[in-house]
């Protein structure tokens, strides 16, 4: 197993939210000597100095200025994700109490695949908005960590069509049961419980909160000759880390960006989102001056980084017979001749041009005719920034899945690949 694999398993368990993904991200970058700046107060950015800055929370932009080039002369290299997944979140007023079972009602949140949730053991994370003793309104996140919920399925003996024509009803059929009892639980009182479990004793009432459910088995290695990557939220965490793996990596980096934005999976309309002004913020106070930026912009380019489907053994006819990716036989370039991706002629050739110089081999995904086509944060940043855009990404089974899974060697041969594009100096 290589280092950047085991690092990789350890930040996907670190991260169960948006929330957590960011500051397991900040935690990384400050170790290595970036600054952070809060977007409130005033920059004073310098040559050769490396920053990030923070929006809710969930998102996240961190970059490098250049020591030896002025950025409208240079551009910027970006590399763009995001660090939502679907998930299944705990309602406002989320607590039901039937047949002396505490139980929690649930949102879904963007486009679940609803059946691998069923019989897991879940655990409940995220941020949590309270009072302090003090009176101060603060925010904090919180990880129960262990096993304290399941959605156990139905017996096939009282659904006997459950394997040709179940159908999931996300109202009825997804409150979590969280024990029993026969008081009705106070769910903000749990929260508060578990902060001050966790340390944070300055709780005094917890006001509001965003609480995802995840599932509690760790990634893994699998394979007969471990050539897989099994874990939750590898759509999208896992470009997330390769994107800041390759900018750490890239320690000769002049004019690199990484911008991992919430709310992909829901439309990334917000202020958080990539269709949200924060990237585009970001670079109006790195280059202030309107006709500077744009020459500056227009000497850039954003390679968004988005999983890939992998053509799988089981379902081959859902794919192009000639744009099927495989696992572990290289990062895919993704193209859409209607724009759902980015890519063009010249970017998928810079790519292709990087990777050969790597030795990495490269696959193109494009989806079947007769089939719709999914989005990424391409296309949306393209519109936006006005910048030369190429969609890419490893190929995984089982997206948007509760457990999804990767080649391992796709994962360090496109982290390679990103290393050299932000060393690059021009593009």
């Amino acid at each position: 197993m290589s280092e950047l694999l085991t690092d990789l398993q350890q930040f996907l368990a670190a991260s169960p939210t948006p929330f957590h993904a960011v500051a397991e991200m900040s935690k990384r970058l400050e170790k290595v000597g970036f600054t952070q700046l809060l977007e409130t107060d005033q920059w004073n950015l310098e040559k050769g100095g490396r920053y990030f800055t923070l929006r809710n929370g969930s998102s996240i932009v961190a970059w490098v200025m250049p020591q030896n080039r002025e950025l409208v002369e240079s551009g910027i290299r970006m590399v763009g994700a995001h660090t939502d997944s679907p998930c299944l979140k705990v309602k406002p007023q989320p607590e039901l109490h039937k047949h002396g079972y505490h139980q929690l009602g649930v949102e879904v949140y963007g486009g679940v695949l609803l059946n691998p949730w069923f019989d897991r053991d879940l655990s409940m994370a995220g941020r949590v908005s309270y009072l302090s003793k003090d009176g101060d309104r603060l925010n904090a996140l919180v990880d129960f960590k262990k096993p304290v919920a399941v959605i156990p399925s139905l017996a096939i003996h009282l659904d006997r069509e459950a394997n040709s024509s179940r159908k999931i009803n996300a109202q009825t059929f997804l409150p979590v049961i969280l024990g029993q009892g026969e008081e009705k639980s106070d769910f903000k009182q749990l929260l508060a419980e578990q902060m001050r479990a966790e340390g944070n004793h300055s709780v005094e009432k917890v006001l509001d909160y965003e609480i995802s459910l995840y599932d509690t088995q760790p990634p893994s290695l699998i394979g007969l000759s471990e050539e897989f990557l099994v874990s939750a939220r590898l759509d999208n965490l896992l470009s997330c880390y390769m994107g800041l793996a390759a900018l750490l990596e890239a320690d000769t980096a002049e004019g690199a960006l990484l911008v991992c934005n919430d709310h992909e999976e829901v439309g990334s309309m917000s202020a958080a989102g990539a269709q949200g002004p924060m990237l585009s913020q970001v670079i109006e106070r790195m280059v202030p001056e309107a006709e500077a930026r744009i020459r500056m912009i227009n000497r850039s380019m954003m390679i968004s980084a988005d999983n890939a489907h992998g053509i799988h053994p089981n379902f081959a006819d859902k794919h192009d017979a000639n744009h099927g990716p495989l696992l572990n036989a290289g990062p895919v370039i993704k193209l859409n001749a209607n724009q759902r991706y980015a890519t063009n002629s010249e970017t998928s050739a810079l790519f292709r041009d990087l990777a050969m110089t790597e030795e990495v081999e490269v696959q193109a995904f494009v989806v079947r005719s007769d089939m719709g086509c999914g989005s990424t944060i391409g296309p949306i940043t393209a519109s936006e920034l006005g910048v030369k855009t190429l969609d890419i990404g490893v190929p995984q089974f089982a997206m948007h899945s509760i457990r999804e899974m990767a080649g391992a060697q796709d994962i360090q041969s496109l982290t390679r690949v990103l290393v050299k594009y932000f060393r690059e100096h021009q593009v």
